[in-house]
């Protein structure tokens, strides 16, 4: 009984490996690209390492729609609340590298570095009810220390410099502390507000008015400069003919490696 159950549990894992061989091996065949318009997906967190939108992953793509020769614009789908600077920058800087018609979407959300990436594209259609801007940086982090101090649990602090530490979640920031880290944020935020400015040619009025970090809906992005166009996927074809471009849409998605593909398959949870 036990080898015969030993038999079937193999021959269904033989199974169950050459249907996902096969299913591979179709996809892969069928991957064609047919379309004159490349869509781009950018959801979800920026970052690198995180789950949602990593730049060298985006980046591929960009390089594979931009050296098609049948891809006349690339559209970034766009529906992020942002993330790393860093690695938004990467993104920004591959696309105004792009020597096609750059076009960005945002859905529900584009905002912080997910704005950014958008303002970097030629023409910026927003939905109305979408929430866009939110133009700046934060650092703020939860500090332990008051909950320490009820729990009688030290922090013994060994350091080469008095600020080395700086931003532990384990002890009170000093006043220079505050005051120093605020310093790097307004750095920060000035670098972001001053490549907006450039991207959509904003006034200096126009760019006061989003320096705040205020969260725009689509249609006051609009009236501040932020975006061309309010609207979605019907907008999107009318600009694309009023480019001579008869949409035709290729959606560009990274294809996880056979390894990944098996290890996924192979690593769920049973089911009883």
């Amino acid at each position: 009984m036990k080898q015969e159950l030993r038999f079937k549990t193999r021959y269904f894992s033989f199974l169950l490996l050459a249907l996902i061989l096969a299913g591979y091996i179709i996809s892969m065949l069928l991957a064609t690209e047919t379309g004159n318009v490349g869509v781009i997906p950018v959801h979800g967190t920026i970052g690198e390492g995180l789950s949602g939108v990593a730049p060298e992953q985006v980046i591929e793509l960009i390089d594979k729609a931009n050296e098609n020769p049948s891809i006349a614009a690339i559209v970034f789908d766009i529906n992020s609340r942002g993330g790393s600077p860093v690695a938004s920058q990467r993104i920004v800087d591959k696309i105004k590298r792009i020597n096609k018609t750059t076009i960005a979407i945002i859905r529900d959300i584009g905002a912080s570095s997910g704005y950014w990436i958008a303002s970097a594209c030629n023409h910026v259609i927003a939905s109305k009810y979408s929430i866009t801007g939110s133009i700046g940086v934060y650092g703020s982090y939860i500090g332990y220390y008051g909950l320490m101090k009820d729990y009688n649990v030290t922090y013994e602090r060994f350091v080469s410099g008095e600020l080395k530490d700086m931003g532990s979640p384990f002890k009170q920031p000093t006043q220079v502390e505050k005051q120093l880290l605020q310093s790097k944020i307004k750095l920060m935020q000035g670098y972001f507000l001053e490549d907006v400015k450039q991207n959509r040619n904003l006034s200096e009025k126009e760019l006061s008015q989003i320096s705040t970090g205020v969260i725009l809906l689509g249609k006051e992005a609009k009236a501040l400069g932020l975006v061309d166009e309010v609207g979605g996927d019907t907008e999107l074809e009318a600009y694309l003919n009023s480019l001579n471009i008869s949409p035709s849409f290729t959606s560009y998605k990274l294809r996880h490696s056979l390894i990944k593909s098996l290890s996924s398959m192979l690593t769920r949870n049973p089911i009883a």
